[in-house]
């Protein structure tokens, strides 16, 4: 829910130069918005439930055994219920006033003709980002207490460079709750960023079990 109120949040009130309503942040403030709500969360319910908030982040560390396919099915049913709610406050804020966005929820999309480039985009940045998940977070070679903020510095750099092809997913949720109130184009293309980030998920976990291999003895 704050991922996608904060992150979409940026883009439909401050992302846009020509908005009606603030200066404009433009590609790096809507990036850092994403990056800074996954550090925020990270170090208030990490230690609670490790602070997936993303089912291609869950999906990965099914695939590499560090929890089980109840656990996994669980936390991606309430990771979209989360992406809702913080649509529905999004869709109520642009409801009731003004916004300067180029969508009404900062929903994920791509232009006519350039299916294939966000499909391998959305692969390719999630597989980065969901493998410095993986790395920051083992419990034997991860950063500790610095994990939260290298994954959100992390979702930035992402979203620096993806912004501009898809508007960056990375995340099925984050592109579930927005599309189902944008309707239209974004609903028709949400296959795209349910099934490109989960592709990436399932090879970063292989390119992890690769990394974390014990060499025999």
């Amino acid at each position: 829910m704050v991922l996608v109120l904060m992150g979409c949040g940026s883009a439909v009130f401050a992302g846009s130069v020509t908005g009606t309503v603030g200066a404009g942040v433009g590609t790096i403030g809507v990036a850092l918005a994403f990056g800074l709500s996954v550090v925020a969360m990270a170090y208030t319910i990490g230690n609670i439930s490790g602070c997936h908030i993303n089912p291609a982040i869950t999906l990965g560390v099914y695939l590499s055994g560090r929890m089980s396919g109840k656990e996994a099915v669980g936390y991606m049913i309430f990771q979209v219920i989360g992406a809702i709610i913080g649509s529905a406050i999004l869709y109520a804020l642009v409801s009731t006033g003004l916004h300067g966005g180029p969508t009404t929820t900062g929903a994920n999309s791509f232009p006519e003709g350039t299916m294939l480039q966000a499909f391998i985009a959305e692969a390719v940045f999630t597989c980065i980002f969901v493998l410095v998940v993986l790395g920051a977070t083992d419990p034997k070679r991860g950063a500790g207490n610095l994990a939260g903020l290298a994954i959100g510095l992390t979702l930035v750099l992402v979203h620096i460079v993806c912004i501009p092809i898809t508007g960056t997913s990375v995340n099925p949720a984050r592109s579930i709750g927005p599309a189902l109130f944008e309707g239209g184009q974004a609903l028709s293309q949400l296959w795209l960023f349910i099934v490109a980030p989960f592709v990436g998920a399932a090879l970063s976990a292989g390119v992890w079990k690769l990394l974390a291999a014990q060499p025999k003895k």
